[in-house]
């Protein structure tokens, strides 16, 4: 259980949350994001795609009822992963950014992984967690495998090396019950 307080998510607003996510997606600690050289507008395009894919969906996660994370949700069947693996009933993708701060708090960044892994588990059509980080986002890894993520390979994406790894739901919970 997080002593970090509470988390909710709502659905990300393109046009309202833009400017926010922007300051997000082009800090230099966002490199992995690959939006560095966006401009607000070109965020508020992104994530105004999102919003009207059927099968991509993106999340403002709010600490304290302030804006502190994005989480992005989609099924690896039409988005991201076509062709790259071989999905299985009731697998869902997730992408995940902590806003960057001046004043971070230890175990902020893992109780935001928490939070959202249980969002997506709160869906009990959720059976498996599926995500594909940069291979050179180091810190990512530790966080997935902290929360049961078990990488399985190394694929090419258009647009990076990633680290394919998969986390079910018992996965999860003997990873919580482990930190607990």
């Amino acid at each position: 259980m997080s002593t970090i307080g509470p988390f909710t998510v709502r659905p990300l607003d393109p046009e309202k949350d833009a400017e926010l996510l922007h300051r997000w997606v082009t800090h230099p600690k966002a490199t992995f994001w690959m939006m560095q050289d966006a401009t607000p507008r070109d965020v508020e395009r992104e994530y105004a795609r999102i919003a009207a894919h059927e099968h991509h969906h993106a999340y403002l996660g709010l600490h304290d009822g302030e804006p502190a994370f994005l989480m992005e949700k989609y099924d690896p069947r039409y988005v991201e992963l076509v062709g790259l693996y071989e999905p299985q009933p009731g697998d869902v993708g997730m992408h995940f950014l902590v806003a960057p701060t001046d004043r971070p708090v230890h175990g902020f960044t893992r109780a935001v992984i928490t939070a959202v892994m249980e969002e997506l588990f709160a869906d009990p059509a959720t059976r498996r967690v599926v995500v594909e980080p940069d291979v050179g986002n180091k810190a990512v890894h530790a966080l997935n495998e902290a929360v049961g993520f078990v990488p399985e390979r190394e694929i090419d994406k258009p647009e990076k090396r990633a680290l394919l790894s998969f986390c079910t739901r018992e996965q999860f919970e003997a990873a919580r019950g482990a930190s607990a």
